[in-house]
């Protein structure tokens, strides 16, 4: 299994990165919150992988830290949950966000994910909370380990685009429906804003931590 990739990262949207190791590109598929801690293109970054097969595709996921990786194997393993909504959930809250809320029973915080319903939130209390055990104990890396210096499957045309069109096509992409999308860009657009801006603080918003 390829449980870990480094090299140059050549390209980067938020949802996917292209990694180049040993002359190969890699194309990795990431949540948000990895995405917010890549260096600029043309860097060295490393991230913690996990390589799913599938009769129909073969897909490499990325995370900027062991801790997110390995909640998404847990994540994966539950009863409805697959790997695009494991994304999802690790794109609004990260590994620490998303174990307090299993701690504190929360599941109005994780309703507020795209695709995840009162069920499934109940169901992921339920499951999650025996199995988070499994995680104690582990380093929680800082934005550093990403850098190497210490949604899923979707390609966005996210460059050469408006910033705002851009951080609305991110969310669209990642689940929220398209008046969910502009009406949380609208909230926090300021001229000048980068898109990756706009984007942190719509989820910011949208999941309070």
């Amino acid at each position: 299994m390829l449980g870990r990739i480094r090299g140059i990262l050549v390209e980067k949207a938020p949802g996917q990165a292209l990694v180049e190791c040993a002359g190969l590109g890699y194309e990795v598929d990431i949540p948000f919150t990895t995405f917010f801690h890549l260096p600029e293109t043309g860097q060295e970054v490393t991230l913690h992988t996990h390589f799913a097969v599938r009769e129909d595709a073969h897909s490499l996921y990325g995370f900027a830290s062991r801790l997110d990786r390995d909640l998404f194997r847990l994540l994966i393993k539950v009863n409805g949950v697959g790997p695009k909504l494991a994304v999802g959930i690790l794109s609004g809250l990260d590994a620490e966000q998303f174990i307090r809320c299993v701690e504190a029973r929360d599941a109005n915080a994780l309703v507020k994910l795209p695709g995840v319903g009162k069920k499934t939130a109940e169901r992921l209390l339920i499951e999650m909370t025996d199995r988070i055990g499994q995680l104690e104990g582990q380093f929680v890396p800082t934005s550093q380990d990403a850098t190497g210096s210490g949604m899923a499957g979707q390609k966005l045309p996210m460059r050469g685009q408006d910033p705002r069109d851009e951080a609305e096509a991110a969310l669209i992409a990642l689940g929220y429906k398209p008046q969910e999308a502009a009406k949380a860009i609208s909230k926090v657009a300021e001229d000048g804003m980068s898109s990756e801006a706009l984007i942190r603080l719509a989820l910011r918003n949208m999941i309070p931590a």
